[in-house]
C-alpha cells in the first residue's frame, strides 16, 4: 500500500462524507482526495470515474447470495493508477455509498449553478 503524503499548502473543500469515508476536492489540483479504508489516495477525474465504474459494475446481490466459501473480498485496481482497494463486502457498499453521494453533490452543483447563470442571463 502505498502512503500519499500531502503537502500543506494543498487547500481542498469536501464535498461528500459518510461515517466510512469523505472525499474531498482540490480545485487547486484539479482532483479529488478520498479518504477511505485507512488511506487517503488522490484520484484525477479520468480516474475517479474509473474508480465509480469498477465499484458499480461490482455484484454485490450475487456476492450476498454466493453460498461457496469463498471470502467475500474484491480487490479493485485502477489501470493507470497507483492505488488498489482490498475492501470486504460491508466495504464496497460503503465505498459505493460514498461514490454515489459525491456525483450527487456534483450533479446538484452543476445544476445550482446552470439555474443561477439562467436567472442572471
Amino acid at each position: 500500500m502505498q502512503n500519499l503524503t500531502i503537502q500543506s499548502s494543498v487547500d481542498f473543500v469536501e464535498v461528500f462524507s459518510t461515517s466510512a469515508g469523505a472525499i474531498f476536492q482540490s480545485d487547486s489540483e484539479n482532483c479529488w482526495y478520498v479518504d477511505f479504508a485507512g488511506k487517503l489516495a488522490r484520484f484525477d477525474y479520468r480516474n475517479i470515474l474509473k474508480l465509480k465504474k469498477a465499484v458499480y459494475h461490482i455484484d454485490i446481490e450475487a456476492m450476498l447470495l454466493d453460498n461457496t466459501k469463498s471470502p467475500d473480498v474484491e480487490i479493485i485496481f485502477i489501470c493507470a493508477c497507483d492505488h488498489c482497494y482490498v475492501l470486504s463486502l460491508i466495504q464496497i457498499i460503503e465505498l459505493k455509498e460514498l461514490l454515489q453521494g459525491m456525483f450527487v453533490m456534483l450533479e446538484l452543483n452543476h445544476i445550482i449553478h446552470d439555474r443561477l447563470c439562467r436567472l442572471i442571463s
